[in-house]
């Protein structure tokens, strides 16, 4: 839909006055700011217009009007005015990523507890790698009549081992043909893509050594999810609490509730390093978060891995300071981590893992 300037400027008006008082809109307090040289009586039938289009609601307990997630959107997406961040919030901000994040392994999960703290809702942090995990080399190594070692190296250059006993003497050549077929059949493939057919396919080739494929397959498969999993960290969930919303306890606890690693982890990854993307209510993926709003940013973590940054809150938000302030943390962040991670290890890297 098209509007006019003079609706663009009251529907912006509406959703300022509203993230800032948390109480609905009349056209008298909108016609009382400064800017604003229509009469109430002109403010009150384009607020009617605007609820008509669906970019406005009125609750039933009040004559005033609220955005709706429509709205937010319009908002969003043509009216809202850059944030910048003062000297003083980029000096606070930059000093919290100095001063906290003195640990890597720790990291991310300092990251959300930052934010949330520096935007009073909750926040969640991931780490993920950016492209699938696979097998670069399987080697068998016997160490005895009855046992051999599986080593294991990944794209990611990380090595895992595994001791495999078994119940009769294994030959040297059928290792060393296992080894091969290991090779042709299983490397570049994610977790996703070994799949029970190719299973078939390499034990009926695997001749005497057929009995070794599953062990070593399983092994292969639950390595490379492990590798690929997300560490997913949400923190400030409370902090909703404080929020006129959520002053429903039994409203505020649902939420709450649902806030956990499945819901973050299905939630969308900006499209490139640095941007911000929006969700307002009904477009989130998760009926959970239906009645909410999700800030998210994206940022480089060096070595195959990416970060996401994230703010979960009412959709009375103040969008523009806190794309702002994430923009800026995932940045900076992008930059810090890329000086802090250590060489990766080369392919002769010592054996890192032993299970079994």
């Amino acid at each position: 839909m098209e509007l006019t300037e003079r609706q663009k400027k009251i529907l912006r008006a509406v959703v300022d006055s509203y993230v800032s008082t948390a109480e609905p809109v009349g056209s008298k307090a909108i016609a009382a700011q400064p800017d604003m040289n229509f009469s109430s009586a002109t403010i009150r039938n384009e607020m009617a217009f605007l609820t008509e289009q669906g970019l406005l609601e009125q609750p039933h307990t009040s004559a005033g009007r609220v955005p709706s997630p429509a709205g937010y959107r319009l908002y969003i997406d043509e009216l809202m005015q850059d944030y910048r961040l003062s000297r003083d919030e980029t000096q606070s901000l930059s000093q919290a990523m100095d001063q906290r994040l003195q640990e890597f392994d720790k990291a991310i999960a300092q990251v959300g507890q930052m934010i949330s703290s520096l935007t009073n809702l909750p926040a969640y942090a991931v780490a993920t790698r950016s492209r699938a995990v696979t097998a670069s080399r399987f080697d068998l190594i016997q160490t005895g009549p009855y046992s051999f070692i599986l080593v294991l190296l990944l794209n990611t250059e990380s090595v895992h081992n595994k001791l495999i006993k078994l119940p009769v003497d294994a030959l040297p050549q059928d290792l060393q043909s296992l080894t091969a077929m290991l090779n042709a059949s299983l490397t570049d493939l994610s977790a996703q893509e070994i799949t029970p057919i190719l299973l078939e396919k390499i034990q009926r080739n695997a001749g005497t050594a057929a009995s070794l494929a599953p062990t070593i397959i399983e092994f292969t498969v639950r390595t490379l999810e492990e590798e690929q999993k997300k560490d997913v960290y949400v923190t400030g969930q409370t902090r909703l609490l404080g929020q006129p919303e959520y002053r429903d306890i039994g409203k505020a606890t649902a939420l709450i509730g649902s806030l956990d690693e499945e819901t973050i982890s299905n939630l969308p990854v900006p499209e490139s390093e640095g941007s911000v993307k929006i969700l307002v209510g009904p477009e989130n993926v998760s009926e959970a978060l239906k009645d909410t709003s999700v800030v998210m940013a994206r940022y480089d973590l060096g070595d195959g891995m990416q970060g996401m940054l994230g703010v979960v809150g009412p959709t009375r938000m103040d969008y523009a300071q806190v794309a702002a302030r994430l923009s800026y943390f995932a940045e900076g962040l992008g930059k810090m981590f890329s000086k802090a991670l250590p060489p990766s290890p080369g392919a002769e890297a010592p054996i890192q893992e032993e299970d079994g």
